[in-house]
C-alpha cells in the first residue's frame, strides 16, 4: 500500500510528461496546413513542389518546418522560428553553412534580394548559394534564404540542379516568401 501511494505521484507526473506536444499546424482549405502561432500557410503545392511533411524542427528554438519535394530530386523547406530580438540571417543559417562547407560545398553567391511588391509588401531577403556537385551539364546547388517578418524568422532552403531546375527554384522562393509576407503579421506581437 505504501508503495502504491508513493508511486502514484510519479506515475501521474510521467503520464503528464508523456503527453504529445500540440501540433503546430492545423488543417486549412485545399489541404493547406496553417502554422498556428504565425499564421503562415503551407499550401499543399507550390508550383511543381508537393508538401510531404510539416511539424516541429527544433523544440528548443520553437522552430517548425514545412517540407516539399518535386520530381528529379528538387527539394524545398520553409522554417519558421519565433524571435525575441533582431534577426541576423548569417548567424541563424551559420550551422547549415558549416555543414555545406564541411561536405565539400563551395559558396558561389551571397546577396540580399527584394521579393514581392505586387500583391504583397516587398521583402529584403538574404541569400547564399552553394554548389554541391557537378554532373554532365548540371550544377547541383543549395540555396539558403532568410528574412524577418514581425517577430518571426522565415528561412527557405532549396536544393536543385542548375539550369534544369532554376525556374522551379525561383517559383518556390517567390511563393514561400510571398505567402509569408501575406500571412505573417509584420508588426511584432
Amino acid at each position: 500500500m505504501k508503495f502504491a501511494a508513493a508511486a502514484l505521484p510519479l506515475l501521474l507526473t510521467t503520464s503528464a510528461l508523456a503527453q504529445p506536444a500540440a501540433d503546430p499546424f492545423k488543417d486549412g482549405p485545399g489541404y493547406a496546413k496553417i502554422h498556428v502561432a504565425s499564421g503562415f500557410i503551407c499550401p499543399a503545392t507550390i508550383g511543381p513542389f508537393e508538401r510531404d511533411a510539416q511539424g516541429e524542427k527544433d523544440v528548443l528554438k520553437g522552430s517548425d518546418v514545412c517540407s516539399y519535394a518535386a520530381l528529379d530530386g528538387v527539394y524545398g523547406t520553409i522554417v519558421l522560428t519565433p524571435l525575441t530580438g533582431p534577426y541576423d540571417p548569417r548567424a541563424s543559417l551559420a550551422p547549415q553553412f558549416v555543414e555545406q562547407e564541411g561536405t565539400g560545398g563551395k559558396k558561389i553567391g551571397e546577396k540580399t534580394i527584394t521579393l514581392g511588391g505586387k500583391k504583397t509588401p516587398p521583402l529584403s531577403v538574404y541569400t547564399r548559394t552553394y554548389r554541391t556537385a557537378r554532373a554532365e551539364s548540371l550544377e547541383y546547388r543549395t540555396l539558403f534564404a532568410g528574412t524577418q517578418i514581425g517577430n518571426w524568422a522565415v528561412e527557405v532552403t532549396v536544393e536543385y540542379a542548375d539550369p534544369r531546375d532554376t525556374p522551379a527554384e525561383k517559383v518556390f522562393l517567390d511563393s514561400a516568401f510571398g505567402v509569408a509576407a501575406k500571412n505573417v503579421p509584420r508588426n511584432p506581437q
